[in-house]
């Protein structure tokens, strides 16, 4: 399972965020609360879902399933004119990413245990800090086991 590597360019988007953590995992809830909402945005650009992990600078570093990140679900749009109530916008910086394929169930963790194992451990990369994310697009099913999404992790050249 070998990634394409992807310089994303800055994007901006919409949608509703939430504090949650593995142990206290809000996923379902934070999209429950999204998809009916999500027509209410204007401007987007395509149908694809992001859904957003932002991780404190040094989370990875003493990883504890307990601490706390922010979780978006969101859409990608062409400006910030018109937010709807009770959402905000995220400006998802560009940068280096590694980019794997997951195809199953969406509660299956075994393309996460691959990357952060032994994938990244035996690349020319180190984890960066940026949000990491996965696009929920046309082959998304949620918890189907013929499910796909791209999952895209934050890199950076080791030194």
């Amino acid at each position: 399972m070998n990634p394409r590597i992807v310089t994303l360019t800055e994007k901006k988007l919409i949608g509703i965020r939430m504090a949650m953590s593995f142990s206290g995992n809000k996923t379902g809830e934070l999209w429950r609360r999204f998809m009916p909402r999500r027509k209410e945005i204007q401007n987007n650009i395509g149908s694809e879902l992001y859904s957003i992990q932002v991780y404190g600078h040094l989370y990875f570093n003493n990883f504890n399933p307990k601490t706390e990140f922010e979780k978006w679900a969101a859409i990608e749009v062409n400006d910030f004119e018109l937010i709807p109530v009770e959402m905000e916008s995220f400006i998802l910086t560009g940068g280096l990413y590694a980019v794997f394929i997951h195809k199953g169930s969406s509660t299956d963790n075994k393309t996460f245990q691959y990357i952060f194992t032994t994938w990244l451990p035996n690349s020319n990369y180190l984890l960066d800090n940026r949000p990491h994310f996965e696009i929920l697009g046309d082959k998304y099913k949620n918890e189907d086991p013929n499910s796909e999404e791209e999952i895209w992790i934050p890199i950076k050249a080791k030194k």
